[in-house]
């Protein structure tokens, strides 16, 4: 097991070279404790000005709860494109599952999101990892989850409804 790099971090205009994933659905803004094929964690600043809350609720804005297991799979899908070196403008991250999702306390705007994510495995392009996701030292959502990483150029998938 290799050792979390506590020095490096990356920012969103890193994080953007490795995501597909641009605003407003973006929900990562740094990367850190990098331990390559293994584990990071991610950070999200919650703020009132995103376009969630204008329906989510008007009087009372939470962030919806597959908002926040998508931030722990964009955490997990920065670190494979990562540890892979595959930082090509057109891969692609789909989602396959989601499991165990469980959702313990509101998030709202002005909350600091961690993303604590682990490996759990790996065959070929598919990844299955563990999250949560913590507002200081308090859980606020945790799952597993799997998806699939392939260079969008190739004709891997025919279903066009990922």
């Amino acid at each position: 097991m290799d050792k979390p790099s506590k020095d490096l971090s990356l920012d969103v205009e890193e994080i953007k070279k490795l995501l597909p994933h641009r605003a407003p659905f973006l929900f990562l803004e740094r990367l850190t404790d990098i331990v390559p094929n293994e584990s990071a964690t991610g950070y999200k600043a919650v703020s009132m000005n995103e376009p969630h809350f204008q329906g989510h609720f008007p009087d009372y804005a939470v962030m919806p709860g597959v908002l926040i297991v998508e931030a722990m799979a964009q955490t997990a899908g920065a670190l494979v494109v990562y540890s892979l070196g595959h930082n090509s403008p057109s891969r692609k991250v789909y989602f396959m599952t989601i499991d165990k999702a469980r959702f313990r306390r509101p998030v709202r705007p002005g909350d600091m999101l961690r993303f604590p994510v682990k490996a759990i495995r790996h065959r070929g392009p598919v990844w299955r990892f563990s999250g949560e996701a913590f507002v200081g030292d308090e859980l606020c959502a945790e799952a597993e989850f799997s998806a699939m990483i392939f260079d969008g150029n190739d004709d891997n998938s025919s279903d066009g409804n990922r």
